[in-house]
């Protein structure tokens, strides 16, 4: 599970172009509009905190726990450096255990779809349930993977480059599907050119993706206490189709 090693050094350079506040907007709208009253969330998978810190700016409490902790270190450094007094801490999404219950959790940028197995996928809900109260007015929003897309539009390889005063890097993500398993091993293989040396890095790394269908997340959801209330197409906003490639999911607590 702990794919983000040598990557996460990486990740801000990788993602910087990456509009979290623009997607704390979306969570914020999706999350109002089942429940206005909503104050506090947990982030499962929170990554370098970046979304924890836009929705703390929309008036949230905010709390995020990663299974990685350099991931962790960056988001601690990413709140004290935006004033935020945002607790992050390290945690395993499929075991974490808290006293402490939420008005809401959020799973962003497809921490679900890495959770390859049914166990996996079971035990994260559960994470997610025990972590919402027992009023009815608690909700589940995450992204994931969305297999009529997915299958729709099939994976392929992806260049990507980006550089700083420092360094240029070069990703190159090669993909390669199971389909007995809807899963999607992408392949990724950064070269990390330090610009003073041209002194040359890679790393090579594997994210295993998951994707997902609604009925069987309905069930899924279902067995851990949920019921799965709407699909949102991550880009637009809107519904669902096969154009869908990610999607966020919300789930009543029931």
């Amino acid at each position: 599970m702990n794919v983000f090693q040598d990557y996460a050094y990486y990740y801000n350079l990788i993602y910087r172009d990456k509009d979290y506040k623009t997607e704390a907007e979306a969570v914020h709208g999706i999350l109002k509009k089942f429940n206005p009253q909503l104050k506090t969330i947990i982030n499962l998978g929170c990554g370098t905190g970046r979304h924890d810190i836009e929705l703390e700016k929309l008036g949230y409490h905010c709390k995020g726990i990663d299974i990685s902790p350099l991931m962790i270190k960056i988001a601690r450094n990413n709140a004290v450096q935006n004033g935020s007094t945002i607790k992050f801490e390290e945690g395993d999404v499929r075991n974490y255990t808290t006293q402490e219950k939420y008005d809401a959790v959020i799973s962003l940028f497809h921490v679900m779809s890495y959770q390859n197995t049914n166990r996996d996928i079971l035990s994260a809900f559960k994470t997610a349930r025990n972590l919402l109260g027992e009023k009815g007015s608690e909700y589940f929003l995450f992204d994931a993977w969305y297999g009529p897309g997915v299958l729709s539009e099939k994976p392929s390889v992806r260049v990507k480059e980006i550089e700083d005063e420092e360094n240029r890097l070069i990703r190159i993500a090669q993909p390669t599907m199971y389909d007995k398993k809807n899963v999607v091993d992408v392949n990724y293989e950064i070269l990390v050119i330090h610009k003073p040396t041209n002194i040359v890095e890679t790393i090579k790394e594997v994210h295993s993706m998951r994707y997902f269908f609604k009925p069987e997340l309905e069930l899924l959801l279902t067995e851990t206490g949920f019921e799965l209330i709407d699909t949102i197409d991550s880009r637009t906003l809107g519904e669902t189709d096969y154009n869908s490639w990610t999607s966020y999911f919300i789930a009543r607590a029931v």
